[in-house]
């Protein structure tokens, strides 16, 4: 199992470089670029360093091959792409073009926001949707059963950012009762003690902590139910009985954990999620994490950042699949690696 997974972690090497260069490549080729951007915002803004007889602001063919070359622009996407993958192994994600300000001080300050979002939507996820799963298994075909799975339905068909829009519009926009967006209130640092700060906190983050976790939340419960039905129909749990050991315990004791297998294998999938936030949910609701941060990069073409997002991503995907193998092979004795 050591030389598995020793494989898988050779495996990333390419695997990443195929992604990064792919996505470098792309930023090389689409139509804009920081350059142009600046361009666009000296025009606008009256920039003190440009100016033109008619009034308008532009830059000297000299000064656009200047900025070009400051970006590493001017260069061919190969060389460009070693520049940049060796700055990485520096753990140099480069400057912003738009910020000014290193990349990875960016990442770290939003990363603890999209974090907590992530970590609290899996808490949540988790907690009630293995126990609700094996409750819908032993009350299938029931009213409870029915009336959850519509709701369960609803939340799987509409996609989170539905969800939130909704979710903001009725409750903070209408009703008034929760804020229309932001991370904490403008007074959480003036706040004394901690449950006040606390209570600010989950003020603001209830309705996008609701639209993060509906879609995680449906998946996971309909995976537990029909995971738990397909193994207290098997012939294991009915031999179980059939010798007198009581249903509860043929449940908890055999059927619980074979059917967990399923959900061991979707936690490693969400681990990026954990960090890398989510572009629309934290777009809605105005929070300054790293996913806001990677749809402003991707809108303002500020690539050193759209980059950086994608390599801390891209790697946490990577291991999170390798994690899922591991889970599996802790809740299933049955799976070995060794051929």
């Amino acid at each position: 199992m050591g030389q598995y997974f020793l494989r898988r972690l050779l495996l990333l090497i390419p695997t990443f470089l195929g992604i990064t260069l792919v996505v470098f490549a792309i930023t090389r080729f689409v139509p804009g670029g920081p350059v142009e951007r600046m361009l666009m915002e000296s025009q606008l803004a009256g920039s003190e360093f440009s100016h033109s007889s008619r009034g308008g602001q532009v830059l000297s063919a000299e000064q656009i091959d200047e900025l070009k070359a400051f970006y590493g622009l001017d260069k061919p996407v190969a060389e460009a792409y070693l520049d940049w993958l060796g700055k990485l192994v520096q753990l140099d994600l480069g400057v912003s073009t738009r910020y000014y300000l290193p990349v990875w001080e960016l990442i770290q300050e939003r990363l603890p926001v999209s974090a907590f979002f992530g970590i609290s939507t899996f808490i949540l996820s988790y907690l009630v949707s293995i126990p609700l799963g094996v409750l819908k298994a032993l009350r299938h075909n029931s009213r409870f059963d029915s009336i959850s799975s519509m709701f369960i339905y609803a939340g799987y068909a509409l996609p989170a950012y539905v969800v939130g829009i909704f979710l903001l519009t009725v409750f903070a926009f209408q009703l008034g009762w929760f804020p229309m967006g932001g991370f904490v209130g403008d007074d959480f640092y003036y706040l004394d003690g901690f449950w006040p700060k606390t209570l600010n906190l989950f003020h603001h983050a209830l309705l996008p902590l609701i639209a993060y976790a509906i879609g995680d939340f449906a998946v996971l419960t309909m995976t537990m139910k029909n995971s738990l039905m397909e193994n207290l129909s098997a012939d294991y749990v009915r031999t179980a009985v059939a010798k007198g050991l009581p249903f509860g315990k043929a449940v908890t004791r055999h059927a619980l954990r074979n059917s967990l297998i399923p959900i061991a294998s979707h936690f490693g999938n969400v681990i990026s999620v954990f960090f890398a936030g989510s572009f629309l949910i934290e777009v809605i609701f105005n929070i300054d994490g790293l996913g806001l941060l990677g749809y402003e990069a991707v809108v303002e073409r500020d690539y050193p950042v759209v980059m950086g997002i994608l390599a801390v991503t891209s790697l946490l995907m990577l291991l999170g699949n390798i994690v899922s193998d591991i889970c599996v092979a802790l809740v299933d004795p049955r799976v070995r690696f060794d051929g």
